[in-house]
């Protein structure tokens, strides 16, 4: 069956991502070990080793170039090792900690994509009841509010939140939103609120159980839009660390709220794509993942960059190039194990069988 097989599928997978870091000579590093650091001078860097000493080998130096640090970053890292599968990491100009990988730790960590996804899919059935199990609880306990987060995380693709944003951008996602950010009617909700990077949110959710629970949290004072109350009675707010904990204790795997949106932008782009008559070129395939991935971007909240980047299965967009997308993607399948994935859709059904067939053949013919 196809879950089945495509849980041994990822197992065996996992297995051999672990055996490739080591055939590739990779080294797992830590920037808490010592490591190389740099100084600048004038308009350029020097490079200093472990002991302070300067670094005059042209060899070194030109590995520490080609990483491409910043020049902006501070407290900079470099890994003495060239095997590292981090290279170098550093604050950026808000202090935010970045990483430069390897680029062979960012095949092998592209590669695993395949099994991060479709360990999701596989997982969304169990998901999606106990998160209607959930909903449907007595009162406004805490299980109750996360789950109705999480059904809204599929339905809006609205990100979970973030707590510094919010307090530093005023940008604002389902855990951090307030409750001016919604208007709620009778089974209807309609947000309106500034997301990450400024993107302004106007949607309409329409659900009468997801909207009498948004309306019983809204009641509870305070600004926050989602908050519950305990075994005492005292009212609590969420944040997103919960949010991921109760995906993650009812999947047994370490997913996250961004999960949902990475499989919505891959499906999404999947049916974008298919939308399209036959292409006559590769130039007139290439606008059409140009304009699919800017209709998916749209939907998600992110630039076209990220969103293809980030949110889209690259194996979508090169079985799309290769003309290999159209026929790999079969209602038929969905069909055929309509009853196995009862909690997923047929288009979901179609990607998620088009992923375990791309990872066959590329398997055989590796």
């Amino acid at each position: 069956m196809l879950r089945e097989t495509a849980k041994e599928e990822v197992l065996d997978r996992t297995a051999e991502v672990a055996s490739a870091i080591a055939v590739e000579g990779l080294r797992y590093v830590s920037d808490a070990s010592p490591g190389y650091r740099r100084k600048r001078t004038g308009t350029s860097f020097s490079y200093y080793d472990k002991d302070g000493k300067r670094i005059t080998d042209k060899a070194i130096i030109r590995r520490i170039k080609s990483i491409g640090i910043p020049p902006a970053y501070e407290f900079v890292w470099i890994c003495p090792s060239p095997n590292g599968h981090i290279q170098a990491t550093g604050l950026d100009a808000r202090g935010r900690k970045q990483y430069r990988y390897h680029p062979k730790w960012r095949e092998l960590r592209e590669q695993n994509m395949y099994e991060h996804v479709m360990q999701f899919a596989a997982a969304l059935p169990a998901l999606r009841d106990r998160v209607a199990s959930d909903m449907k609880r007595d009162g406004l306990p805490r299980e109750k509010v996360l789950a109705t987060i999480v059904s809204l995380l599929e339905k809006t693709l609205i990100r979970v939140g973030n707590a510094e944003y919010a307090e530093k951008n005023k940008s604002y996602g389902l855990t951090t939103m307030r409750r001016k950010h919604v208007a709620i009617g009778r089974g209807v909700l309609r947000f309106d609120f500034t997301g990450k990077s400024g993107k302004q949110w106007k949607l309409q959710v329409e659900d009468r159980r997801i909207a009498a629970i948004v309306k019983r949290c809204a009641e509870i004072p305070g600004h926050e839009l989602f908050k519950y109350l305990d075994d005492d009675g005292t009212s609590r707010t969420v944040d997103s660390g919960e949010v991921n904990g109760y995906i993650k204790d009812i999947t047994g795997q370490d997913f996250s709220a961004k999960d949902f949106r990475t499989w919505a932008g891959t499906v999404l782009a999947a049916l974008a794509l298919a939308d399209f008559r036959k292409y006559d070129s590769q130039a007139e395939a290439k606008r059409n993942v140009v304009a699919a991935i800017e209709k998916v971007a749209k939907q998600l909240g992110n630039t076209p960059a990220i969103c293809r980047k980030s949110y889209v299965h690259p194996e979508i967009l090169c079985a799309y190039m290769s003309g290999d997308l159209a026929k790999m993607l079969d209602a038929k399948v969905a069909q055929k194990f309509k009853r196995q994935y009862a909690k997923l859709t047929a288009d979901e059904i179609m990607v998620l069988a088009f992923l375990h067939r791309r990872l066959q053949a590329l398997k055989s013919s590796a």
